[in-house]
């Protein structure tokens, strides 16, 4: 391996002042939670020898730069023990101070119980749900891969600047988690040496022993999956014994491991050296109090009076992995430069790319569908990727097994795969575009969010809309941390038809808007569906879910003679689609996706019996609502109140936009196994009910005058 990727001394030490320093970070650990009244020490406790080791020893980090493009990732998936990393932050010289720490799980903090991605320098994602951080970690370790590919495929193992490793710290709470078990699965099958894993295997959860609800073999069921799996037990003698030298020797073999992930068990004591509350659920998720406190500390041999107690020669100590820092930093420098010399059209790339920035005229790579045919919105979208795999070539993506389904495969484009495992109807290579999830939905949303956080690349991912709800958690965080991950939820309503209700969305809708920084698109046809693509692909600051028809659907005629507006107005989230044929409307029908024909054929009604109707079309109300109040009001003028909206989903969340004299057209209960024609008659979402509506609606209003 070369050193200019790893730095390893060639003998490891592991001096007094080393013990020292961490003995003095179980004791900051300790005192973080004892003045803030809650937290989790244990395993802060437990895993302070790890943590120092990787970020003293083995970690290729820079404290000064905590975004340089050649770190190592460093994913703490058991975010509950946040101050694992916080301490190492604040040993390490990220900025982090004394006072931060005090200031654990406070308002305003930098310090908050759970780390924050953007919020605390050197903080790689959001962690705390249990088995997140696991996800993500593979999703950095597959953009690592495909980053490689893009700009130095050519390059021997360890001689290329975009070569590195992601490190996992895991607890027994992590590996039980079912998305850890579909990413782990995958990893294996993906052949990803470039992701390591500490399992700290301490056998307690808050429900004290684990032994109550786990019994399998962790370590074999890692092989079962083809990782590279070692044991490191410091409880193996009888009495418990740290030893870091064997814990390094692990972490090294690990690391030059190329051709599997890896996962070392380390048997640790949850809580070490609390002499009353080690290895026991007490001290995984509270305050040790003061008596406890005290006893730790003299079996530390630190002063029981004193908290946040950080001698200046352990400090000085700590903080010269400064310094080592900055010669890995430089040799990568020398190597990535020698790059750039070599690659100037790749490197403007990585530029572009890493900025997140497109290409200019990218859009005119962009389909314009002929008007008077049918088309599926699903099969546009499909038709986008196409068209844009040779300008994007950082927009990359697959589906969970439903390629066919949700027509995610950018055509011509290779699998993401070892060469080997590549199949007749999938040919590809390590390096390849097209991601194959298999059935793993959740697995797939924590690792889109993992390639969205290393950084520069943009993935999508596919599924039926009804499914969303196995990947839900994902896509939370996704929100939280503002990434610009892509989901392609196909099969959007009971169009789907004869699949029936397990498979048709109802609720579905509603709820993924009422995530806050979700753009939730449901484009009305094939032209709305390139706009979308468009709006989404210009936004790097948040996740969006394309909501898409299985059904075909008429491509709308755009003209001045047709009436109806040009595609464009999608990226405003709303607009006016079709105006009364008087100029100001007496009511104003509001649809989305496939329903947006249904509302114009009820127009024709409307206006034919002399009731001037306005249809909006609204495929993103996120998207509307970030208008100016002057916009919104000219499409929805408050002046207007017989609004009708019309959507075949659960009707919540339309009555703030159709108000009180309002009327919904949506399903408010589950679907049936039909043909689609069928179900949209028996449910009501044909022209006639929507005008029949639109009428209730006039009336309500009209007796509110």
């Amino acid at each position: 391996m070369s050193t200019q990727v790893h730095s390893t001394p060639g003998r490891f030490e592991w001096t007094g002042l080393d013990r020292r320093t961490v003995d003095v970070a179980r004791a900051l650990a300790v005192d973080a939670v004892e003045t803030a009244g809650h937290g989790h020490p244990g395993t802060a406790m437990s895993l302070a020898p790890a943590a120092y080791l990787l970020f003293q020893r083995l970690l290729r980090h820079d404290p000064a730069d905590p975004q340089w493009a050649g770190r190592d990732r460093f994913v703490l998936s058991c975010g509950h023990s946040s101050l694992t990393l916080y301490i190492q932050l604040y040993l390490s010289g990220y900025g982090l101070t004394l006072d931060d720490l005090k200031a654990l799980r406070t308002a305003g903090s930098l310090t908050p119980a759970h780390p924050e991605y953007g919020h605390t320098p050197g903080v790689e994602t959001t962690t705390g749900p249990l088995g997140q951080g696991f996800a993500n970690a593979v999703g950095m370790a597959m953009a690592a891969r495909r980053e490689r590919g893009l700009f130095d495929p050519d390059a021997a193992p360890g001689e290329s600047p975009f070569d590195h490793t992601i490190w996992v710290f895991a607890s027994d709470g992590d590996l039980e988690e079912g998305i850890s078990h579909e990413v782990s699965a995958l990893a294996g099958h993906q052949e990803l040496g470039n992701l390591v894993v500490l399992y700290d295997d301490n056998h307690i959860s808050i429900e004290d022993d684990t032994q109550i609800a786990v019994s399998e073999d962790v370590p074999a069921r890692y092989a079962a999956y083809g990782w590279h799996v070692q044991r490191v037990d410091w409880t193996a003698s009888g009495e418990y014994v740290e030893d870091v030298e064997e814990l390094h020797r692990a972490l090294v073999e690990a690391r030059e491991e190329s051709g599997r992930p890896s996962i070392i068990a380390l048997r640790t004591i949850i809580g070490w050296p609390s002499p009353n509350k080690q290895n026991s659920g007490k001290i995984h998720g509270a305050a040790l109090g003061a008596a406890e406190v005290a006893a730790t500390k003299q079996v530390l041999g630190l002063d029981p009076e004193k908290s946040f107690d950080v001698p200046a020669e352990l400090l000085a100590h700590a903080r010269q992995v400064v310094d080592r820092s900055r010669r890995d930093r430089e040799e990568w420098e020398k190597t990535f430069r020698d790059w750039r010399t070599a690659e100037p059209v790749r490197a403007a790339e990585f530029d572009r790319i890493s900025t997140r920035t497109l290409p200019e005229q990218w859009s005119s790579a962009l389909p314009v569908f002929p008007a008077g045919g049918e088309m599926a919105t699903r099969k546009a979208s499909g038709e986008v990727l196409s068209a844009l795999a040779p300008v994007l070539p950082e927009v990359w993506g697959g589906s969970a097994d439903l390629a066919e389904s949700n027509l995610t495969t950018m055509a011509g484009e290779p699998s993401f795969i070892p060469e080997e495992l590549q199949t007749g109807t999938f040919k590809g290579h390590r390096y390849g575009r097209t991601l194959h999830f298999g059935i793993r939905e959740h697995g797939m949303g924590g690792i889109l969010n993992g390639i969205a956080l290393h950084g520069g690349t943009r993935p999508y991912g596919g599924t039926f809309l009804v499914f969303s709800d196995y990947m839900r958690p994902s896509v939370r965080l996704a929100a939280m941390m503002k990434l610009p991950v892509t989901y392609v939820w196909t099969h959007d309503s009971i169009g789907l038809g004869e699949d029936g209700p397990t498979h048709q969305p109802v609720e579905h809708l509603a709820t993924l808007r009422a995530i806050p920084g979700l753009d939730v698109v449901r484009p009305a046809d094939a032209n709305e569906t390139v706009v979308a693509w468009r709006t989404i692909l210009e936004n790097t600051d948040r996740p969006a879910g394309l909501c898409l028809s299985r059904q075909n659907l008429p491509v709308l005629e755009r003209t001045a003679e047709s009436g109806l507006a040009g595609a464009d107005g999608v990226a405003k989230g709303g607009y006016v689609l079709a105006e009364a044929g008087a100029g100001t409307p007496e009511v104003i029908l509001i649809a989305t996706g496939s329903e947006v024909p249904i509302a114009l054929r009820a127009r024709e009604i409307l206006e034919g019996e002399g009731t001037a109707t306005r249809v909006v079309s609204m495929p993103c109300v996120e998207w509307f609502d970030e208008q100016d109040a002057e916009y919104r009001e000219s499409v929805l003028p408050r002046g207007v109140r017989a609004r009708v909206s019309v959507e075949a989903g659960s009707s919540l969340g339309w009555y703030a936009l159709v108000g009180e004299a309002g009327e919904s057209v949506g399903l408010d209960r589950f679907g049936l196994s039909a043909p689609y024609q069928t179900l949209y008659e028996q449910f009501g979402f044909t022209p006639d009910r929507v005008a029949a509506q639109a009428r209730k609606s006039l009336e309500k209003a009209r007796a509110r005058d």
